[in-house]
């Protein structure tokens, strides 16, 4: 998402904010379009799964959550009344949590809810550092799943850390090991973990399309898929330069597990506030 579109979002859900007794709150109804749904109905589904992440976490539906009436325009100066919800930033944060998170305004809402400090750089940031760590779960589970498929084509463990250490050094045009070394990376720590989103991705990508051809190609053994998981390292890299990218020579990223941590601590910080809001009434 462009910095742009950004604070576009941003300039949106601010002007949708209300404060009702000290507290600041999102009419439902607006904010289902702010969230890009259509049909109110599709979007109550979602309430409804907030609600009940409201009911897990100990907190009372009704006090994020309380149902008001409000009036709508239908025509010629008339309006008819229609049911709505408020919706607290705790509540906002849990519907973005449970709505559709392939809609680029779902993850905007994720990251603008759970910022305490209402500025859209600070959202901008947590947008990226979501996105690197998302990134990170994917090429995790993309590994996991390349090695089942590689371990029932008789690679175990051992050749698969070696396969995988090929791919990166045809990647980063170095082995593992000087590719730490070079990004200051503790040796019991996978490198991953400090690489640049784009790395992540690329290492992503070239792990897709092994597992992909290994199963297309009918590959069998650890030479075989060796050569095919260098061959498609080398082909991203190829068009990572073409782009002016080199991967050895992007900066280390921060630790993506500190990154997780600050992001888990943002709904805590939500509800804390939220707590205090409603002790100061």
């Amino acid at each position: 998402m462009k910095s742009e579109e950004i604070k576009n979002l941003f300039a949106q859900f601010e002007a949708a904010a209300a404060e009702l007794e000290g507290i600041e709150c999102w009419s439902a109804r607006e904010l289902q379009k702010l969230l890009g749904y259509n049909k109110w109905e599709n979007f109550e589904k979602v309430i409804d799964k907030a609600k009940a992440a409201c009911t897990n976490a100990g907190e009372d539906v009704a006090n994020h959550f309380p149902d008001v009436r409000k009036m709508v325009p239908i025509g010629s100066g008339a309006e008819k009344p229609v049911d709505d919800i408020l919706l607290t930033r705790y509540a906002c944060y849990l519907v973005a949590q449970n709505g559709d998170s392939r809609k680029e305004e779902i993850s905007f809402a994720q990251n603008y809810f759970a910022v305490q400090t209402r500025r859209a750089e600070l959202v901008e940031q947590r947008l990226l550092a979501n996105e690197r760590v998302i990134a990170r779960e994917k090429l995790s589970q993309t590994e996991k799943q390349l090695s089942g498929i590689l371990y029932e084509r008789g690679v175990d463990s051992q050749g698969f850390a070696i396969i995988r250490s090929k791919g990166d050094q045809a990647l980063f045009r170095l082995n593992t090991q000087m590719l730490k070394k070079k990004m200051g990376v503790p040796d019991n720590r996978p490198v991953a973990d400090f690489l640049p989103t784009i790395s992540i991705k690329a290492k992503d990508l070239a792990a897709e399309m092994t597992g992909l051809n290994v199963q297309s190609k009918d590959l069998s053994g650890q030479s075989k898929i060796e050569k095919e998981h260098i061959d498609n390292n080398s082909a991203v890299r190829d068009m990572l330069n073409k782009r002016g990218i080199i991967p050895e020579n992007l900066p280390k990223a921060e630790d993506v597990k500190k990154l997780q941590r600050q992001l888990d601590g943002d709904e805590k910080k939500i509800l804390k506030d939220a707590k205090q809001k409603k002790k100061k009434k």
